[in-house]
C-alpha cells in the first residue's frame, strides 16, 4: 500500500539542449499519470495527429519505468510485508472463532425476538390501521360537515333566506373546500356553489323587479297622500287665518268684545308617510349583492332602472285631458323622490347625493316643459287654477324634502296674467248673463239665511239690524249675483298667488280687481244703461243697485286685503276712488233724463199760463200741479229704493231742469210778452217747488234740502229781479254775486225788454194799478241799456 508520503507530484523533466518532440510528449505524458490528471487532451491529440501508437507507447515506457519502481519499493518493504501477512493470519483464527460466537448468539437472538417481532408487526400494522380509520372518521366528520352546511343552504334557499345561504356558501369555500378529502364532493362544490349564487342572484333580481314595479303603484299613492296632508295642512292654516280675519273684524267694530282662544291643532290620523311604503324588498338586493361582490353592479342597475321608471313616469298621455290626469301624473313623481328620498337617507351609498339631485332636475325640466305646454293650451281659468293649485301643493311637499321647487314656482308666476286674462273673461260673461237675467226688480227675501246670503255676506247692509220678514231689498238680483263673482274673481285670484313664491300680492290682486270692476263690471253696466233701460222703474233699479255695489266695493278691497294677508289700514290707505263711477253717473244721467221726459211732458202745460194777466193769481199754474204730483207720486217709490244721496242728485237734476224750461219759456219765441201779474204767479210756482225741497227735510240732511232748493236758483233769481224795486242792483258786483250768480245777462236783458207794455214801452200796466212806475221803470230801462252796452 503506498503511503501518503509516496504519493506527490511528479514534475516533468527538463530536456537540454532542445530535445525532440516525441521525448517532450513522453515526459509530459508520464508526469500528466503521475499526478493524475485527466490523460484525455492526450489522447484527443494522438488520434487528432493519427498518431495513437505513440501514445500506447509512451504509456508502456511509463509502465515498464514504474515496474522497476515498485520492486524497488516492494525490496525494501518485504519485511515488513512478511510480519504484516503473520498478523493477518493470527487474525483470521480470531475472527473464525469470533464469527461462531456470533453465530450463537445470532440463533439464541432469534428463537428469543420471533415473537416479539411477531409482536411487533401486528403492532404496527394495528397501528397503521388505527391511522387509517381515524383519517377515515375524520374525512367523513368533514364530509357531514359539509353536506349539513349544504343541507343547511338548500333549506335557507327554499325559505328565501338568500343571505344565510351564501354564508354557508362561503364558510363551505373557506372552511372546508381544501380540506374535503372526496374529490366528488369537491367537483360537486365546484360545479353548485356557483351555480346556486347564480341562482339566488336570479331569485333577488326577480324579487326586486317586482318591487321595482310594486313601487310605482306604491309611489302613486303615497305622493297622493303626501299632496293630500299637505292640502289638509294648508286648510287648517286657511281655517286659522279666516279666525284670525273675524277676529281682526270684531277688535275693528268693538275693542271691548275681543274673544281670545288657544286652538290646539290636532295632528291625529296624519301618519308618518314614511310608514306607507316597505323598502325591504330593495335593501335585502342591494345587501345580497353585496354579499356577492356585485355592490357597484347593481348600484348601476338600480339607478338606471329608477331613471327608466321616472321617464316612463314624464309621459302624459294624449288619450286623457291633463285636467284629469294632472294629479295621477305629479303624484306619481312626488312619490317617486318621497321613495328616493328615503332611500338616500337609509339605504347606505345605495344612491348618492348627486344622483338624487341630477334625477330631480330632470324631473323639473320635464314638469316645467309639461306645465308650459298645457298652460299655452288652456282657455279656461279654473283649468288652469285646479292645475296651478295641485302643483304649488306638489311644491310645498317636495320642498319638506329638501328638494328646490323654486323653477316650478317661476312657471306659475309666469302665466299669473294668462290666468287673470281668463278670469277676467269668465266673469265678463257671467256678468253679461246675470245683467240679461234681470227683471228690475226688487229682490224679496223671505228668510233670514237669505238676507244673509245675500246682504251681509257682502257687508251692504244700512243698518245692523236684522229687518222683518220678508224683506223687500232695495236693489235687484243683479247686485247678490256681480257680488258673488266679483268675490269668486277675488278668492281665485288670491288663490292663483298664493303659495307661489311671493308673499306680498296684494297690489296684483288689487290691480286686477280694480279692472275687473273698472272695465269689465262698469263696461257691463255701461252697455246695459245704454241699450236695456227703458223706463223710470227700471233707472230707479239700475241707480239703487249703483249706490249699492259702491257700497259692496268697500267690502271688495277689504275681502282682498285680509285674504292677501294685509292690515286693512294698509287697504283703505291705498282706494281709489270708486270704480263704478261712469255706469253710477250713466244710470243717475239716465233717470234723471228720464224724469225730465216726463217733467216735459207736464211743463207743455206752461203754455197755458196767461202772460198778460190783469191780476196776479191766487193759485199755482196748473203745470205746477201737474210736475208736483208727478214728484210726490216718484218721491213716494223712490224714497224706498233709492239712497238719500242718489235721490237727492236726481231730484236736485230735474229741479234745475225745471228752472231751465221756465227760463227757457220766458226766453223762447213762444212767449212774446208778459205782465209783472205773470211774474208773480211764477213766484207761486216756484215756492211751491221750493216747498216740496223743503219737505225732503225729513228724507235728506239740511245741505241736501238746501242744494234742491238752489237747483231752482236760476228761476228764483229771474223772478226776484224781475219782482225788484231796484233791478239796476244787478249791476253791483256784490249784489249780483250774492242774489243773481245764476244769471245770465243776455237772458236778463231779453226777458226785461218782454216786460215792457207797448203802450208803456215798459211796466206800461202798472198805471191802471196805482204802481209808482217811473222809478222802477227808469231803473229797468238804465239795466237794460247798460246791459246791452256790455254785450
Amino acid at each position: 500500500m503506498q503511503t501518503a508520503k509516496s504519493r506527490r507530484k511528479v514534475a516533468p523533466a527538463t530536456t537540454e539542449n532542445g530535445d525532440s518532440g516525441d521525448k517532450l510528449d513522453q515526459i509530459l505524458l508520464s508526469a500528466a499519470v503521475a499526478n493524475g490528471e485527466d490523460l484525455g487532451p492526450f489522447i484527443r491529440k494522438a488520434f487528432a495527429s493519427g498518431k495513437p501508437e505513440t501514445l500506447v507507447h509512451h504509456l508502456r515506457h511509463f509502465s515498464r519505468s514504474k515496474e522497476s519502481e515498485i520492486e524497488d519499493v516492494c525490496k525494501a518493504h518485504y519485511q515488513d510485508f512478511i510480519l504484516a501477512v503473520d498478523d493477518l493470519r493470527s487474525l483470521l483464527s480470531d475472527v473464525d472463532s469470533l464469527k461462531s460466537s456470533l453465530s450463537n448468539s445470532n440463533s439464541q437472538l432469534q428463537s428469543v425476538a420471533g415473537p416479539l417481532l411477531t409482536s411487533l408487526d401486528s403492532f404496527i400494522e394495528a397501528k397503521n390501521k388505527c391511522q387509517n380509520i381515524n383519517l377515515a372518521i375524520n374525512s367523513s366528520n368533514i364530509c357531514v360537515e359539509v353536506m349539513e352546511l349544504c343541507s343547511r343552504a338548500n333549506v335557507h334557499i327554499k325559505e328565501q333566506n338568500f343571505y344565510m345561504a351564501l354564508k354557508c356558501l362561503e364558510m363551505i369555500e373557506s372552511e372546508y373546500f381544501s380540506e374535503t378529502p372526496s374529490s366528488t364532493i369537491r367537483r360537486m362544490l365546484e360545479t353548485k356553489i356557483p351555480a346556486i349564487r347564480s341562482h339566488i342572484e336570479r331569485s333577488i333580481n326577480k324579487e326586486f323587479g317586482d318591487w321595482l314595479v310594486d313601487i310605482r303603484l306604491v309611489s302613486r299613492n303615497l305622493g297622493q297622500m303626501a299632496i293630500g296632508q299637505a292640502s289638509a295642512s294648508r286648510q287648517r292654516e286657511e281655517e286659522m287665518r279666516m279666525k284670525q280675519r273675524q277676529a281682526e273684524e270684531q277688535s275693528r267694530l268693538s275693542l271691548r268684545d275681543c274673544i281670545y282662544a288657544l286652538e290646539e291643532e290636532d295632528d291625529e290620523g296624519f301618519a308618518e308617510i314614511g310608514e306607507e311604503f316597505d323598502l325591504t324588498p330593495l335593501y335585502r338586493a342591494y345587501h345580497i349583492h353585496q354579499t356577492l361582490g356585485l355592490e357597484d353592479r347593481f348600484k348601476q342597475y338600480y339607478f338606471e332602472n329608477r331613471k327608466l321608471q321616472l321617464t316612463s313616469d314624464f309621459q302624459v298621455s294624449s288619450m286623457t285631458p291633463f285636467l284629469e290626469s294632472h294629479q295621477t301624473f305629479f303624484a306619481q313623481i312626488a312619490g317617486f323622490f318621497i321613495v328616493e328620498d328615503r332611500v338616500l337617507r337609509t339605504g347606505g351609498q345605495l344612491i348618492s347625493k348627486m344622483e338624487v339631485e341630477s334625477l330631480w332636475d330632470t324631473a323639473v325640466s320635464k314638469m316645467c316643459s309639461v306645465l308650459e305646454d298645457q298652460f299655452s293650451r288652456m282657455q279656461t281659468a279654473n283649468h288652469l287654477l285646479l292645475i296651478k293649485d295641485y302643483v304649488s301643493l306638489l311644491g310645498v311637499t317636495l320642498r319638506g324634502y329638501g328638494y328646490p321647487v323654486a323653477q316650478l314656482l317661476d312657471v306659475l308666476s309666469k302665466h299669473r296674467d294668462k290666468y287673470h286674462e281668463l278670469l277676467l273673461s269668465d266673469c265678463r260673461k257671467q256678468i253679461s248673463e246675470v245683467l240679461q237675467a234681470d227683471r228690475f226688480e226688487n229682490m224679496y227675501m223671505r228668510k233670514e239665511y237669505e238676507y244673509s246670503m245675500n246682504v251681509l255676506s257682502f257687508q251692504i247692509q244700512t243698518s245692523d239690524i236684522m229687518p222683518a220678514f220678508p224683506y223687500v231689498a232695495p236693489f235687484s238680483s243683479t247686485v247678490p249675483d256681480c257680488c258673488r263673482i266679483v268675490r269668486s274673481f277675488i278668492e281665485d285670484s288670491v288663490s292663483f298667488m298664493s303659495y307661489g313664491g311671493q308673499l306680498d300680492f296684494y297690489d296684483v290682486v288689487k290691480k286686477y280687481l280694480d279692472r275687473l270692476l273698472s272695465d269689465v263690471l262698469d263696461g257691463a253696466l255701461l252697455k246695459l244703461i245704454s241699450t236695456s233701460i227703458h223706463g223710470v222703474n227700471q233707472a230707479m233699479i239700475v241707480a239703487a243697485n249703483m249706490s249699492v255695489l259702491e257700497r259692496a266695493c268697500d267690502f271688495f278691497f277689504r275681502h282682498a286685503a285680509q285674504l292677501s294677508g294685509i292690515p286693512l289700514r294698509m287697504a283703505e290707505r291705498s282706494r281709489r276712488q270708486f270704480p263704478l263711477n261712469k255706469a253710477r253717473d250713466a244710470a243717475e244721467e239716465m233717470l234723471a233724463g228720464l224724469l225730465k221726459k216726463k217733467v216735459d211732458g207736464f211743463m207743455t202745460l206752461i203754455e197755458n199760463v196767461n202772460w198778460l194777466a190783469d191780476e196776479p193769481p191766487q193759485l199755482e199754474n196748473e203745470y205746477v200741479n201737474e210736475v208736483s204730483i208727478f214728484l210726490e207720486t216718484l218721491l213716494s217709490t223712490a224714497q224706498q229704493i233709492l239712497p238719500s244721496k242718489v235721490l237727492k242728485r236726481v231730484l236736485q237734476d230735474v229741479l234745475s231742469h225745471i228752472s231751465e224750461l221756465i227760463i227757457g219759456a220766458l226766453y223762447g219765441e213762444t212767449v212774446k210778452r208778459f205782465t209783472l201779474n205773470a211774474i208773480m204767479g211764477l213766484d207761486i210756482d216756484i215756492k211751491s217747488l221750493e216747498t216740496f225741497a223743503e219737505n225732503q227735510a225729513s228724507l235728506l240732511l239740511e245741505a241736501d234740502t238746501n242744494q234742491l232748493k238752489n237747483a231752482l236758483a236760476e228761476a228764483r233769481q229771474m223772478v226776484n229781479l224781475l219782482l225788484s224795486n231796484h233791478p239796476e242792483n244787478f249791476l253791483n258786483p256784490v249784489i249780483r254775486e250774492r242774489s243773481y250768480n245764476a244769471l245770465d245777462y243776455r237772458k236778463v236783458v231779453t226777458i226785461s225788454e218782454k216786460l215792457r207794455d207797448p203802450s208803456e214801452r215798459m211796466f206800461g200796466t202798472f198805471g191802471s194799478r196805482n204802481y209808482k212806475q217811473n222809478p222802477k221803470k227808469k231803473s229797468l230801462d238804465s239795466l237794460i241799456k247798460r246791459l246791452k252796452d256790455v254785450n
